[in-house]
């Protein structure tokens, strides 16, 4: 659908230089996704590989970020192997719904409860981002962090348009559940893409 280079706005690797790379093609749903032109998957035109790593390559940062949409309906293999082959880390968010292909170094499991996740994603997650759009998210991210493993790093996240009300109610989780830790869309407040 797209690729632009900006500063990775949430999640662990929050504030880093990173290419994303938005492919076309979701089938999940979510009612608040602010990218939903990425949807319809003949909607956006295909790119070879070689031409999407050239791209990157343009950029300074060695840190490559494939998102969606829903990344996952496509088999990413060839794409992550000619990326780290000319030195990028590749990063997935993904909402597990799909098999998992291509070679990771980190993957944000962000599921959602319209399209639950493949079994097989839960363990290999390096962190599970969950969006708090109402209370009922808080155990819907219990949930979801017992089918994880031990090392997955666990964060709750305010859906944009409900930070305001969902926001309060994150912190005393955090604060009474220390495992989990806040994020935000950083790149909102700081008006970037």
């Amino acid at each position: 659908m797209e690729a632009f280079y900006t500063i990775q706005g949430e999640g662990s690797h929050s504030g880093r230089a990173a290419y994303f790379i938005r492919l076309g093609g979701c089938d999940v749903g979510c009612v608040w996704c602010d990218v939903k032109e990425s949807w319809p998957v003949d909607a956006h035109p295909s790119i070879e590989i070689q031409n999407i790593v050239a791209d990157a390559l343009r950029q300074p940062a060695r840190l490559v970020v494939i998102t969606g949409g829903e990344p996952l309906m496509h088999n990413l293999d060839e794409l992550t192997n000619e990326l780290q082959t000319v030195g990028f880390e590749t990063n997935i968010e993904t909402s597990g719904a799909y098999p998992l292909s291509g070679s990771w170094n980190w993957i944000c499991l962000s599921p959602k409860k319209f399209k639950k996740p493949l079994p097989e994603i839960y363990q290999a997650a390096n962190e599970l981002k969950i969006i708090v759009f109402n209370k009922s998210d808080f155990k819907w991210a219990e949930e979801q962090a017992a089918l994880v493993s031990k090392d997955c790093k666990l964060l709750l996240q305010p859906e944009w348009s409900q930070a305001d009300k969902m926001m309060p109610l994150i912190v005393e989780y955090v604060k009474t559940s220390p495992k989990w830790r806040v994020s935000l869309q950083t790149h909102k407040f700081m008006q970037i893409p």
